[in-house]
C-alpha cells in the first residue's frame, strides 16, 4: 500500500509541472526502453515489415539502436517469438538462445542461469549471480525472480560478457534484460486462455489506454496459472512440482511532452507450490576388483549396503532402474511448502534537456520465498525443514539508478555517465533438522561401512549393533567391540548415542547480511570516421557486505559425542572411524554447542572495470568489431554454518568464527571478435570469444554440506597435488591466476525468403574449462578433495556445442484477414555434467527438445486457436543430480582414481536427480483488441 501511495503521489505531482519538461528537439534518446517499443511495433506494422530480425529494436547500450549496429554479442527476441515458442519465463528463452541456459534446484526461486557455460549454481543465497537479470530496468537480487510468469514481454535482451558500464548492476558473465509492454495511449489489450494435460490452466491479459488523452496512460496485466505436478509420490498418494501462481502487475505512463516521461510499475507475484521432488538415478555400489591397479571399478554384486541399510528401516525406491517414471516417496507429514511472495515498485524518469537526456530508475522490492520440505528425498526421516515459519529466505532491495547521456562535437561523440547504489537487506531463516530415523540410520551406516554383513545390524537395538550371535559365544557388540582395543566402550557408546539422534537440530538460525553498494560509470561512444567508432567504457565499483548470524540448536549428542571422542583423533588407528562418527553426529555443525551463540564479520570490495570496442562498417550492411572487457562479482558469505570449519573438530562450534564463511570476489577479463551482416532476407552474426575467470566462485553440495571455493590456477604449479584425495596437500605459495577460461564461437543467421516466412539458427562452440594446478581460493588454499576431478576439465553444465533453429510459416488463408500458423523450434545440446564435481554419476548425454504451435488466426488478431506441444518428443533429460544427502559416500570416480589404497575399496553414495519437464501439450484461445 505505501509502494502504491508512493507511486500515485509521484504522478500527481508531475502532472502538476508539465512546463519542466519544455518541448526541445535533438537526437538523443530520452526512454530509450518505450522508444525501443515504438520502434519495433512501427516497424511490425509498416509495409517493410519484411525486414530481417537485425532490423529489431534494441537498448542493451541505453539508446534505441538496430541490433545489427550495436557492436556487442547479444540476443535479441521478441514477443512474437517468446509467444510462438511458449516462453513465459526466462528458462523459456533459452530454446531459442544458445548461449544461455537455465535451470532450478530445490526450489523454482533459486534459479540458475549461465552464458557461455558460466554461471552460478546452486541454492546458496549468499553467492550473487554471474548472469544479472534486470526487468524493466530494475536488477533483480536473484535469478529466480526471472522465473515469475510476468505477463506480456516486448522482448527479452540476453547480453554475453561482462556488463557494468551501461547499467546500475555490474556482472561477470552476462546480463539478461526483459522488457514488458509499456502501457499505450490507444485503447487496447488482449486476452488468452490455455488448457492442456496435467490439467494445465493458464489465464492472462491485459488492459491498456489513456486516462488522460495524451498525457497520462496506463496498462494493467495479470497472470493465472494453475498445473498438476509431474512427480508422483506413492506414500502420500500426491504429485509434486505442481504450479500455482498469479502475477498482477500495474503501469502508469506520464507523458507531459515528447521530451518528459514518467514510468511507475507496481508488480505482485504468490506462488504456492510443492517444489522440487527428485527421483533416485543411480543405487549402485562400485568397487575396486585389482587393489593396486588403478582405473577400474566394478559393481559390487551383492549390492549397496546403504541401500540395504536404508531399507531395513522401511525406505522404498520407486524409480529404481526407470528414474523417468517420476516416481518419488516423501515422508509422511514431511510435504514441500514454498510458498513465494515478490513484489515491489518502480519509477523511471526520462527528461530530455535538447542537448542531454537524464534517466532516473528508482526501485524497491521484497522477495520472501519459504522452503519447508523432505530433504533427503526419500520416505526415511532422514532430514527435514519444518513448515513452522522459520525456513525462508528473504530480500529487502533499494536501488537508484541515474544516467545522463548526450552528443558532442558535431554527433561525433555519443556520451553517457552514470551512477548506481543498492542498498539490500538479505535474511536466511534456516531451521534443518536431522529426522526421526535419522540416528538409526547413521548408526547402521558406520557398521555397515565397517562390515557389510547384514547379521552384524539391528536398526531396533542401541547402535545398530545385534545383540544376537554371528559366531559360537560372539554376539556382534562384542566383534565390532573387538577391533577397538581398550578404546571398544567409548566407541561402543559414542555408536549407540549416535543411534539416539531424533528430531534434533536447528529451530531457528539466521543469518543478517547486509549489502551495499555504490559505482559510478561511463560509456562512451566517439565517431572517428562515418564507417569507424571507438567505445571506452569505466565503472568504479564499491561493495560492502556485513553479516550477523546467530544459532538455536538443540543437537544435544553431538555436544557429548565432542567431548567423549575427541581425546581419540589423536590415536592414528582410530582417528578414521572417531572422526566418521563425529561427523554424522555433527553434521553441518550441527551442535547445541552453537546454542546461544552470535557471529559477525564485514568486508568491502572495490574494482576498476571497463570496456573497450573499436567497429568498423566496411559496406553498409556489415559492422566488425573488437573488443576488450573487463568484469567483477563482489565477494560474499556462505550462508551454511557447515562452512565453519570441519564438524569433528570441537573448535568450529566452540568458538565459531564468521571470517571462515568468507568468499573472495570474482574478475574476469574477455576479449572477443565478431562480425554482423543485414539484408531483408537474410542476417548472419559472428562472435570469437575468450574470458579468463580468477578466483571464480563454485557452489559445491557434497551430500552432507555446501561448499563454496574460489578458483585459481596456481602459477608455480602443483605437481598433481589438486587432483589427490588429501585436503592437506596442493597449497600454492605463488601468485594465483586464471581458474575458468571460457573460449569459443556463436554463430546466429536468420533467413526471411519471404514476408510470411522466417527460419532462424544458432549454434554456440563453449570450449569452458577449469585450469590446472587449480587451489580453493586467492591466498592459495588447497582444492576440495572432492573436486579432484575439475582441474582441467570442461566445467560442470556447460555443454560444448548447442544448436539451436526455429522456423516459423504464418500463410494468408482467404482475402479476409484470416492466416495460419505453423511453427517449430528445436534445441540441441551435447554432453556435459549436471554436477559441481563433475562425478560421472551426474553425467547428462546429448539431447534435443523441440517445441511446435499450429494455429488460426483471424483479421488483425482479433482472435486465434492454437495447439502447441513442448518438448514434444517427451525428451527425458535431468536438470541437476546430486548426492543424495547423507545417504552414503564416495563415486566411481574416486574407485577408479584411488582404489583401496586411497581409501576407496568401495563408494556407495546413492544419487539422486532434479528432472527436466515431459512433455506438456495443449490449446490456447486467444483475442487482441
Amino acid at each position: 500500500m505505501r509502494i502504491t501511495a508512493t507511486l500515485m503521489s509521484t504522478v500527481a505531482c508531475l502532472a502538476a509541472y508539465p512546463a519542466l519538461a519544455q518541448e526541445q528537439t535533438s537526437p538523443v534518446t530520452t526512454n530509450a526502453a518505450v522508444d525501443g517499443q515504438t520502434s519495433t511495433a512501427a516497424d511490425q506494422a509498416s509495409p517493410t515489415a519484411e525486414l530481417g530480425a537485425g532490423d529489431i529494436v534494441v537498448t542493451a547500450t541505453r539508446r534505441a539502436e538496430r541490433l545489427a549496429d550495436v557492436p556487442i554479442s547479444i540476443n535479441a527476441v521478441n514477443q512474437e517469438s517468446l509467444q510462438n515458442s511458449g516462453a513465459t519465463d526466462i528458462r523459456g528463452v533459452a530454446q531459442l538462445a544458445p548461449s544461455l541456459s537455465v535451470s532450478s534446484t530445490g526450489s523454482e526461486a533459486n534459479a540458475s542461469a549461465r552464458i557461455r557455460g558460466i554461471g552460478t549454481v546452486g541454492d546458496n543465497p549468499g553467492l550473487e549471480s554471474s548472469v544479472v537479470t534486470f526487468i524493466d530496468g530494475v536488477y533483480r537480487s536473484r535469478t529466480g525472480s526471472g522465473l515469475n510468469d510476468i505477463g506480456e514481454i516486448e522482448r527479452v535482451e540476453v547480453l554475453r560478457g561482462p556488463q557494468g558500464t551501461l547499467s546500475g548492476r555490474n556482472s561477470s558473465a552476462g546480463a539478461i534484460n526483459i522488457y514488458t509492454k509499456a502501457p499505450s495511449f490507444d485503447f487496447g489489450g488482449y486476452g488468452e486462455a490455455t488448457y492442456g494435460n496435467y490439467n494445465n490452466v493458464r489465464v492472462a491479459g491485459a488492459l491498456t489506454g489513456p486516462i488522460v488523452k495524451d498525457l497520462l496512460a496506463f496498462r494493467v496485466d495479470g497472470v493465472y496459472a494453475k498445473r498438476d505436478g509431474f512427480y508422483r509420490d506413492v506414500i502420500n498418494n500426491t504429485d509434486f512440482n505442481d504450479r500455482n501462481r498469479y502475477f498482477v502487475r500495474g503501469q502508469l505512463l506520464l507523458e507531459p511532452s515528447s521530451n518528459f516521461s514518467v514510468r511507475l510499475i507496481g508488480d505482485y507475484t504468490r506462488r504456492d507450490e510443492k517444489c522440487c521432488g527428485a527421483v533416485y538415478v543411480d543405487l549402485r555400489e562400485k568397487i575396486d576388483p585389482t587393489p593396486g591397479t588403478p582405473g577400474d571399478f566394478a559393481i559390487n554384486p551383492a549390492g549397496n549396503r546403504i541401500v540395504q541399510v536404508m531399507q531395513s528401516l522401511g525406505a522404498v525406491f520407486p524409480s529404481a532402474g526407470d528414474p523417468y517414471n517420476r516416481r518419488i516417496a516423501q515422508t509422511s507429514g514431511r510435504a514441500y511448502s514454498n510458498v513465494t511472495k515478490d513484489y515491489g515498485g518502480s519509477a523511471q524518469v526520462d527528461w530530455n534537456f535538447g542537448g542531454a537526456a537524464l534517466t532516473s530508475i528508482t526501485a524497491y522490492r521484497e522477495y520472501k520465498s519459504f522452503g519447508a520440505g523432505d530433504f533427503d528425498y526419500g520416505n526415511l526421516d532422514l532430514v527435514y525443514r519444518a513448515d513452522d515459519g522459520n525456513a525462508f529466505r528473504r530480500f529487502r532491495t533499494f536501488t537508484q539508478e541515474l544516467r545522463l547521456n548526450g552528443e558532442a562535437f558535431g554527433d561525433r561523440l555519443n556520451w553517457l555517465i552514470g551512477g548506481f547504489y543498492s542498498n539490500e537487506k538479505l535474511r536466511v531463516s534456516d531451521n534443518l533438522r536431522f529426522g526421526t530415523d535419522y540416528g538409526r540410520f547413521a548408526a547402521c551406516r558406520v557398521v555397515a561401512s565397517a562390515n557389510p554383513t547384514a547379521a552384524l545390524r539391528n536398526p531396533a537395538a542401541p547402535g545398530c549393533l545385534s545383540t544376537g550371535f554371528i559366531a559360537p559365544g560372539v554376539t556382534a557388540r562384542q566383534a565390532v567391540g573387538a577391533s577397538f582395543g581398550q578404546a571398544a566402550g567409548t566407541i561402543l557408546g559414542a555408536l549407540d548415542r549416535l543411534s539416539t539422534i531424533s528430531d534434533l537440530g536447528a529451530r531457528r538460525d539466521i543469518y543478517d547480511q547486509k549489502s551495499e553498494s555504490y559505482a559510478f560509470f561511463t560509456h562512451n561512444v566517439l565517431k572517428i570516421t562515418d564507417r569507424l567508432s571507438l567505445t571506452g567504457g569505466l565503472r568504479w565499483t564499491k561493495e560492502m557486505k556485513d553479516l550477523n548470524a546467530s544459532f538455536t540448536n538443540d543437537n544435544t549428542v553431538c555436544a557429548q559425542q565432542l567431548t567423549n571422542l575427541a581425546p581419540l583423533l589423536a590415536n592414528p588407528q582410530l582417528a578414521s572411524t572417531v572422526a566418521g562418527i563425529l561427523t554424522l553426529s555433527c553434521t553441518g555443525n550441527s551442535s547445541s554447542t552453537l546454542n546461544g551463540k552470535s557471529i559477525s564479520d564485514k568486508f568491502n570490495n572495490d574494482e576498476f572495470t571497463g570496456t573497450a570496442v573499436l567497429s568498423w562498417k566496411p559496406v553498409d550492411r556489415l559492422m566488425t568489431y573488437a573488443s576488450y572487457s573487463r568484469g567483477f562479482k563482489a565477494g560474499g558469505y556462505n550462508l551454511d554454518r557447515s562452512d565453519l570449519g570441519l564438524a569433528y573438530l570441537p573448535q568450529t562450534t566452540l568458538a565459531p568464527n564468521a571470517a571462515a564463511l568468507r568468499f573472495d570476489p570474482e574478475t574476469v577479463n574477455a576479449y572477443e571478435v565478431g562480425l554482423k551482416y543485414s539484408s531483408r532476407q537474410f542476417t548472419f552474426n559472428l562472435a570469437g570469444f575468450r574470458s579468463d575467470f580468477t578466483n571464480f566462485q563454485l557452489n559445491t553440495f557434497n551430500g552432507t554440506n555446501f561448499i563454496v571455493q574460489n578458483l585459481g590456477s596456481c602459477k608455480d604449479g602443483l605437481n598433481g597435488a589438486d587432483k589427490d584425495n588429501s585436503a592437506a596437500t596442493g597449497r600454492c605459495t605463488g601468485d594465483v591466476g586464471t581458474g575458468v577460461r571460457s573460449q569459443g564461437v556463436e554463430i546466429e543467421a536468420g533467413f526471411y525468403p519471404a514476408r510470411q516466412v522466417a527460419i532462424t539458427m544458432g549454434y554456440t562452440l563453449a570450449d569452458t574449462k577449469v585450469r590446472r594446478n587449480i587451489v580453493g581460493s586467492a591466498s592459495g588454499e588447497p582444492l576440495d578433495p572432492a573436486l579432484f576431478l575439475l582441474p582441467g576439465a570442461q566445467m560442470p553444465l556447460a555443454p560444448r556445442n548447442v544448436i539451436t533453429t526455429s522456423a516459423s510459416w504464418t500463410p494468408d488463408i482467404g482475402s479476409n484477414g484470416m492466416s495460419a500458423l505453423f511453427y517449430i523450434d528445436q534445441r540441441t545440446s551435447s554432453d556435459y555434467n549436471t554436477g559441481s564435481d563433475n562425478f560421472p554419476e551426474k553425467k547428462q548425454d546429448g539431447f534435443t527438445v523441440v517445441n511446435a504451435r499450429v494455429g488460426l488466426r483471424g483479421r488483425d488478431d482479433l482472435w486465434a486457436v492454437e495447439v502447441f506441444a513442448q518438448n514434444l518428443l517427451n525428451q527425458d533429460y535431468q536438470q541437476v543430480a546430486f548426492n543424495a544427502p547423507f545417504q552414503g559416500a564416495g563415486s566411481q570416480a574416486q574407485v577408479q582414481a584411488f582404489g583401496t589404497a586411497g581409501g576407496f575399496a568401495t563408494a556407495n553414495q546413492v544419487f539422486s536427480s532434479y528432472l527436466a519437464e515431459p512433455r506438456t501439450y495443449g490449446v490456447t484461445v486467444r483475442t487482441r483488441f
